[in-house]
């Protein structure tokens, strides 16, 4: 049986520890014996002592598991009350075999002799007690943690999947306006065509894990299902450029990261101008940070510091997703450019481990 094996079959664990801890009980004492040159007999009084103490404290583990559940009070009593018993016991062992069998000119003088030194084998039992009971308080501290850790991840988890899950709705309306104003201007095959990349990339969003990342290349095919219904939307009015370095390529980054802000770009830069605008999708590494940028060039925001306007709810989602992901290294800036809105991403670079696929252009 492995170590392993051992931490999972705890009463394994234990009676291992309790005859290991025993034996290096008998040895101390054994070379101890050696350095003062004692005799043969002493030896085996030494082993009766181990191998008695080994048999004796074996209830107390079933003592200190009752003992475990009381106040603190009725603990240390019960815990004294049982290495003294215990103690007195052994005691008694002990004194008669070394009268017995090593000191036979011992004068037993009163049968109250028999507990000489039970004080000191109290000290030694009350210490396999106090182990018992440390080795229980650290199994708890460290069963709390694991939980603590469990409910943290599952209310981040939670979280983020709440935050990925407002997305949809929202693209989902402003689609199908825009599918149901291609009806209107009986733009019927484009209306078509616009179904059926919002099919793709609801199926895309429904079968992609909230919890999973993605490599820069794989969110920019996947932003492009998107983008190429709002591209039949606005022909020539939304003009694209990309900038993505090679090396931030593959790098991992939350699935669906960037729609929010784009779609934002769309609304607030291209939708309500007749020239339309210019939309650029960057990403580069800079010491061992990936850094993202959507920037436009549209009317920009009056205080990009406060989020005023509407296009606060993404931007917020946004920095929230990073925040429960990242902490305090996962930040949002967002920056008038006059004229545009640059919005920068910055969360440490995590490269993927399968290669990146094709990057779109």
């Amino acid at each position: 049986m492995d170590l392993a094996q051992l931490k999972q079959n705890r009463n394994a664990l234990f009676w291992s520890l309790h005859v290991l801890g025993w034996s290096a009980y008998g040895v101390s004492q054994y070379v101890g014996a050696l350095l003062y040159g004692k005799p043969v007999a002493y030896v085996q009084y030494i082993a009766v002592a181990a191998a008695s103490g080994c048999v004796l404290t074996m209830p107390l583990r079933y003592i200190c598991r009752w003992l475990w559940k009381k106040p603190p009070p009725t603990m240390i009593a019960g815990a004294l009350a049982a290495a003294w018993v215990t103690a007195c016991v052994l005691r008694v062992i002990m004194n008669w075999f070394y009268h017995a069998y090593v000191d036979l000119e011992w004068p037993l003088k009163h049968w109250t002799e028999f507990f000489g030194g039970t004080l000191s084998s109290m000290y030694l039992i009350t210490c396999w007690i106090g182990l018992y009971f440390g080795v229980r308080y650290y199994e708890s501290l460290q069963s709390q943690r694991i939980a603590t850790l469990q409910a943290a991840s599952l209310a981040q988890e939670a979280q983020l999947k709440m935050l990925r899950y407002q997305l949809n709705p929202h693209f989902l309306f402003n689609t199908l306006n825009a599918i149901s104003t291609l009806i209107l201007d009986n733009r019927n095959s484009t209306a078509n065509n616009a179904v059926t990349g919002l099919s793709e990339f609801l199926r895309y969003t429904l079968d992609q894990d909230p919890m999973k990342k993605v490599t820069v290349a794989q969110e920019i095919d996947a932003l492009n299902l998107y983008l190429n219904i709002e591209t039949m939307r606005f022909g020539s009015r939304l003009k694209l450029h990309y900038a993505i370095e090679e090396a931030a390529s593959c790098m991992l980054v939350p699935s669906l990261l960037l729609q929010p802000l784009i779609e934002n770009a769309i609304k607030y830069a291209v939708s309500p101008r007749e020239q339309g605008g210019q939309i650029r999708i960057g990403a580069h590494i800079t010491g061992g940070m990936l850094q993202l940028e959507v920037a436009d060039d549209g009317p920009g925001m009056v205080d990009a510091t406060r989020l005023a306007n509407g296009r606060g709810v993404g931007i917020r989602n946004t920095r929230e997703r990073l925040q429960v992901l990242y902490g305090e290294r996962g930040t949002v800036a967002v920056t008038n450019t006059e004229p545009g809105l640059r919005v920068s991403l910055t969360f440490p670079a995590e490269r993927a481990t399968a290669p990146a696929g094709a990057r779109a252009a």
